[in-house]
């Protein structure tokens, strides 16, 4: 009878406090936002040969046509086309494989005529697999706002890159945005080598609701959630550039990642304020080689084999700065989800009414995601991406 005392008492004091403390309706804090009227017209910094080869790619199919790229102008890209050099069927990756840095950068220095192309008709500039190791949490700023202490962590992501214009598509899940670095390998990786290989930009776009519901909240650095959550169609739109450095260290160090929303700054940061860099996210794959991920579509690992080997053109994606719309739950999110639990009698667990209150009260905040939205990524020597949410 005490054990019921106490019990009842219990849950009139959580209810008495949720009614105190916490049970009112969020309120919307996104004012309007209108979308850019016009397409985006960036001028980017192109690294010099001597530093860095940058390609673009434009057409489609047999029709597709890879150039090395000297300038990035007002929308506008400038470089010399690849076809004298290329056998058929090769992209970038094939051509820089086969004849390595010196003879491209020598050609497009001998080559006196170029093209120009715009931005915003550039088509994926590699061809890339679809299955990807993704890092969460490896910037300590987006870390805190997301309130995970237990990270950075690795999972898999399986989407098929698409293009820098690409539409995200809308959903009646929680939409988010993340600019990323990548790196892209060009040949067979193993996690014990140095990272080396190719670098894109990304958008790692997240359906908050999917990753919320399926994450482990007492063991988010297990990952699960986080593939459902960051995989599908459309979910994974890459730069217009892609660079190979001759030294990827020293490369990256100066650059920086900005994102904006409707022409408002959400998210900037240099690439090296990450927590594991490259080398160690290569290293921390491995590490989880064998672990699979459920999502809608079956299972999903880390693309790595038995013999700790990364295959050619999948993506490392090396986590996102601080600025996304998910915030992490604050004590009044907690307060109205254990007043949920207490009025629908314990029916589902706390946690999942928590998870659930946190949905709720994020989809009111009305700052996620939404058709007509514009995100836009740039970083000088990586390229730009501009994505509608349609």
């Amino acid at each position: 009878m005490r054990i019921i005392t106490v019990t009842a008492i219990a849950l009139i004091l959580t209810a008495a406090l949720a009614a105190f403390v916490g049970f009112r309706p969020q309120a919307v804090q996104v004012p309007p936002r209108p979308a850019p009227s016009t397409p985006l017209r960036a001028t980017i910094a192109i690294a010099p040969s001597d530093q860095a080869l940058t390609f673009a790619r434009y057409g489609e199919g047999a029709n597709a046509q890879t150039i090395v790229v000297t300038r990035y102008q007002n929308g506008v890209v400038t470089g010399v086309d690849l076809a004298p050099l290329l056998q058929p069927g090769e992209d970038a990756i094939a051509a820089y494989n086969r004849l390595g840095y010196n003879t491209i950068a020598a050609f497009a220095a001998e080559t006196r005529t170029s093209v120009n192309r715009d931005a915003a008709t550039l088509a994926v500039p590699v061809d890339l697999r679809s299955l990807h190791a993704a890092a969460a949490t490896n910037y300590p700023e987006h870390a805190d706002e997301a309130k995970v202490e237990d990270g950075p962590f690795m999972f898999a992501k399986v989407s098929q890159p698409t293009s820098s214009r690409a539409a995200i598509p809308a959903s009646s899940g929680l939409l988010d945005y993340e600019v990323e670095l990548c790196l892209v390998t060009l040949k067979p990786l193993s996690a014990k080598a140095s990272a080396k290989g190719g670098l894109i930009l990304c958008n790692d776009v997240t359906d908050r609701a999917a990753l919320l519901r399926g994450a482990d909240i007492n063991d988010v650095a297990s990952g699960k959630g986080f593939t459902d959550g960051k995989s599908g169609a459309g979910f994974l739109p890459v730069g217009d550039l892609f660079v190979v450095p001759r030294n990827t260290k020293s490369f990256l160090e100066p650059l920086e990642l900005h994102l904006s929303l409707n022409g408002e700054q959400r998210q900037w940061a240099r690439v090296t304020n990450w927590i594991w860099d490259l080398d160690r996210l290569l290293l921390e794959t491995a590490k989880r080689r064998g672990v699979s991920w459920i999502w809608r579509e079956g299972r999903a690992q880390l693309p790595i084999n038995n013999d700790g080997i990364l295959p050619d053109r999948s993506l490392v994606l090396a986590g996102t700065p601080a600025g996304t719309v998910f915030q992490g739950p604050g004590p009044s999110t907690f307060v109205r989800g254990a007043y949920d639990w207490v009025t629908h009698f314990g029916k589902v667990s706390i946690i999942k009414a928590i998870v659930e209150r946190t949905i709720t009260d994020d989809r009111a905040s009305g700052g996620y995601l939404k058709p007509g939205d514009v995100v836009t990524i740039r970083a000088d020597q990586l390229g730009t991406l501009e994505n509608r949410v349609e």
